[in-house]
């Protein structure tokens, strides 16, 4: 008996799947772009670049939910993640199982935002974070010099195995020649003390350099590495994304 119930809820799980990546399939993408600029501040409104789901992210989707599918994986990678939550944080299970690469934007999509004609050849970057340097990969083809800093122990092995030069998660922005570009992508919600760190990005970047920064709105902040709630947050306010973008 216990078996057949067994069935039954795995066959429920595999169609309850089959549905989700198919509706996904047929999401309007549009949607995940669209602002309404009309609630945007007029300052924020200049500064706002329309984009929408190119040729890299739809890769990104289709292999993301080829790697739904395989359901044993899946079902595997769960079991050994609780057990080793118990001693380690998210993102170095993920980097130990080799999962959960992170997509915030393609390599065109960044040249678009850049304005890379700003930069001459000598340009360097470095990537906060960079977790398991798939986003940081997206950068590379545009910049000569990239680093990076992470504290997951299995993420710096794969950033080392993809080449990355890594820079000491304490001092790099001691670093005597500055950046002309630093990269922060979700990861002020994710610090004790954000308000540190965008100091610590000022004074790292050129004059004449740029600051890029992803934060998952609505803000909800969390300290991962201390598992608890910051020690400061940023003083962002609203309920909607405009508001929110704008406070």
């Amino acid at each position: 008996m216990n078996s057949y119930y067994n069935r039954r809820g795995l066959a429920k799980v595999i169609a309850e799947k089959a549905l989700l990546s198919e509706s996904l399939k047929n999401l309007n993408k549009a949607t995940w772009y669209s602002v309404d600029k009309s609630q945007l501040d007029n300052d924020v409104s200049l500064s706002f670049v329309q984009m929408h789901a190119d040729a890299d992210t739809e890769r990104f989707l289709d292999d993301s939910i080829e790697q739904s599918d395989r359901l044993l994986m899946q079902v595997w990678q769960s079991l050994v993640s609780s057990v080793l939550n118990v001693f380690m944080t998210k993102t170095s299970i993920n980097g130990l199982l080799r999962r959960g690469s992170m997509f915030v934007f393609s390599t065109d999509q960044i040249r678009r935002l850049l304005n890379l004609t700003f930069f001459d050849s000598g340009s360097t970057l470095v990537d906060l974070g960079a977790g398991d340097g798939a986003t940081t990969e997206k950068y590379a083809p545009l910049i000569r010099e990239v680093y990076t800093t992470e504290k997951s122990g299995p993420m710096i092995r794969i950033l080392t195995q993809k080449g990355f030069r890594l820079l000491d998660v304490d001092t790099w922005w001691t670093r005597e020649e500055k950046f002309d570009v630093v990269s922060c992508l979700n990861l002020l919600d994710r610090c004790s003390d954000p308000a540190k760190l965008l100091d610590e990005i000022k004074s790292a970047v050129k004059p004449n350099g740029r600051i890029i920064v992803a934060l998952v709105l609505p803000y909800r902040p969390f300290d991962e590495f201390r598992s608890a709630i910051p020690e400061q947050k940023l003083p962002i306010t609203g309920v909607t994304f405009e508001e929110q973008v704008c406070s």
